[in-house]
This record gives C-alpha cells, structure tokens and sequence, in this order.
C-alpha cells in the first residue's frame, strides 16, 4: 500500500489574514512541500497540470525533476497529464526522461483536466475528448514500447519509423493511471491496458466511484490481466487535523467555507459526511480511510490533498508531521493486515522490471481479441 500527497497548485488567498502568495512563493512551497512528504515517510507526491490561474503548475515534469535531485526515494508522479492537449510523442520522451533522471522513481496519471477551455488554446476541440484520450495514449503506449513506431491517427500527424527518445528505463516504462471522476470510457481504457485507475473520489458521493471502480475491475479481468481484485486501483482523499476534532473544524472552517472549488457552497459538515474531506483528530483520519476498502475492495494507492484553500506552508508541513508520525504507520499496519496475499502492492519500478523479467512474451492484443480503439465504444455501452 502507498501513501501519499498529491497538489494542485492553487494560489489562493489566505481567508484568515487576507494574504495571498505569490506564484514564486506558491512554487517554492510546493517544492518544500515534496521533500517534507519524504521526509516524513510517505511514498508518493504528485502534482496535478494546469494552464490557467489561479493554479501554477503548468509544467509538472520540470518540478519533478528538480525534486528528483532533492529526494531519494519518494515516488514522483502527476495527479492528472493532459493526455487529451499535450502531443502524445512530448508526453512519451518527458516522461522516459524524467525516469533516467529519478532513477525509476516515477510514474504518471493520464487525464483529461476539468478546465473546458484548456481544449482550444492548444488547438483541440472538448466535444472530442474521449476520442483525443484513446488515440494520443495509444500512441503513447506504443513509443515506450516499439522501437520503431509507424502510426497514423485523426488528430496528429503520422509517423513513419520514428524513435522516440531516450528509451525508458531498463526498457519499462511508467506505470501509468489512468484518472477519472465521471467517465466510464476512461475506466474501461486502463482495464484494457492493465493499467492503473485513479478514481479521485474528493467531491462527489461514494456510490458514483464505486460504479466507475467495479466497471475497472470487471474488465480488467475481461482482458485477462488478473483478477478482479487484482486490479491496481488509486483513491483520493483530504484531511485535515488537530489533537481534537474541535480544533480542527474550527480552525479550518474558513478554509473551507472561501476555498475556490467548494467554497459557497455544502457545509463543511454535509461535505464531509458525502465525501472524503476528514477534518478533526488523527484517529478520525484512520477510521475513515480504512472505511474506503469496505466501499473500493483493497486497493495500492492512497493520495490525500492537504495544500490548498490558501493554507499556510507552516500549517502544511505540521499537517503532513500529523501524517507522518501518526496517521499512515496505523493504515499501514491495518492495510497490510487485512490483504490477501495475491493482491498485488503499489507499483514500483523495481517491481516492474521484475515482473517483466518473470513473465513470458505476450502479445499486445487482449485475450479477447479487441482493438485498443474499441475501448470507447464498449465502455459507452456500459455506461
């Protein structure tokens, strides 16, 4: 089981004293923010992609890149690469190269972003984001693995005999999620490469994730990668705490009540009682979290958001002392006590190259038969 933190790189106004960073200031905390998570023992920091105000991280594999050279074991990792805007071929070589500067640490979560006008500033069209998220990812999968990659799709231009470069590492690439918080197509595309699905569940009611994360499962095993509950699946969460729960509420109501996605809107009661935002002591934090295998089954990653709504670095880092020393020792120990054995652990690359090593030459092709561009059209059936 990983454990983890994951930014999306707001700057936002302190509601409580009205100050507001910069976006230096925003970047270097979050910078801070990532080495303090290693510090502290968690797994993974993953920043999220954007291309608008109020959020800075508009180039996630140069932030990675510079805490690569700061951290030594931590995973690094994206909360959402825009598979749908970004040039599948630039996509493929960042990464490769973000792997031989990490030393394996990394992997990437492929998404289509919830900002709507990101499509036409890069020269896409939204009414075709599913369609963009299918074929640029295939693309992807193929130039980390093919040497030699002749293609021709609808939205890029082909390519004949192309290398992308550097090779990933030890000749594996990333492991990649693939994120989602509403689309069945997306869920039935990581089913159908094996791949890793991320269901940030932090704003809408559980039984909407829990029908995303079954369909996962399903045709996971459909196209013969393992079993259902082998799947490898990733969760969102958000917590705040204190030594009591009072203290926690009270502080960080007003961070809640301005924060700009959920600011003005449920109560922070209501909103912690339909989703995953814990606010209140540590042993609050365990009992909750543990609660997700009861709704998801047993899963391999656990992110939290923990630096957003205009929270000071100070703040943050004691939120992720909290974490460290009190919190993610006791989900480990529960975590690991209560998986079956044949469920697999959290992605590593070590792990991959092992695996790679032990199994035997399979063909691209799932064991059904089914062509990667099917993958839209029989998940819109599902839906």
């Amino acid at each position: 089981m990983q454990f983890g933190i994951f930014t999306v790189g707001d700057v936002t106004t302190d509601p409580t004293d009205g100050s507001t960073p910069t976006e230096h200031e925003r970047i270097k905390a979050m910078l801070t923010i990532a080495q303090k998570a290693e510090e502290v023992g968690l797994d993974v920091f993953a920043t999220g992609e954007h291309h608008n105000p109020p959020f800075v991280p508009s180039s996630p594999t140069t932030m990675l890149g510079y805490i690569a050279a700061k951290t030594e074991r931590i995973i690094l990792s994206t909360s959402t690469t825009l598979i749908t805007t970004n040039d599948p071929v630039k996509i493929a070589e960042d990464f490769a190269m973000l792997q031989h500067v990490a030393d394996g640490r990394v992997d990437v979560m492929m998404g289509r972003g919830n900002t709507g006008p990101v499509y036409p500033w890069f020269g896409k069209d939204i009414r075709q984001g599913i369609e963009l998220a299918v074929e640029n990812y295939n693309l992807v999968h193929r130039l980390w693995r093919e040497d030699y990659v002749d293609w021709q799709g609808e939205f890029r231009t082909p390519l004949q005999g192309f290398q992308s470069t550097p090779r990933p590492l030890d000749g594996v690439p990333p492991f990649v999620w693939h994120g989602s918080i509403r689309s069945p197509e997306i869920a039935e595309q990581a089913a159908y490469y094996g791949d890793g699905f991320f269901a940030n569940n932090i704003f809408w009611p559980k039984e909407h994730f829990q029908r995303l994360v079954r369909l996962y499962r399903q045709r996971f095993e459909h196209y013969g990668h393992g079993a259902a509950d082998q799947a490898y699946v990733g969760l969102g969460g958000q917590v705040f705490m204190r030594k009591n729960s009072q203290d926690a509420v009270k502080e960080f109501r007003p961070y809640f009540d301005n924060a700009p996605v959920y600011g003005h809107g449920p109560s922070l009661e209501e909103f912690t009682e339909q989703t995953p935002l814990t606010v209140g002591s540590p042993q609050e934090v365990v009992d909750k979290t543990l609660a997700f295998r009861d709704t998801f089954g047993d899963y391999q990653r656990q992110l939290f958001l923990m630096d957003h709504a205009g929270l000071p670095l100070k703040t943050v880092l004691e939120q992720l002392d909290i974490l460290g020393e009190e919190v993610v020792p006791v989900l480990r120990k529960e975590f690991d006590a209560l998986r079956p054995a044949h469920v697999p652990d959290g992605p590593t690359h070590a792990g991959l190259v092992a695996a790679r090593d032990s199994a035997p030459s399979v063909a691209s092709q799932d064991a059904a038969g089914t062509t990667s561009s099917d993958a839209v059209s029989v998940a819109a059936s599902a839906n």
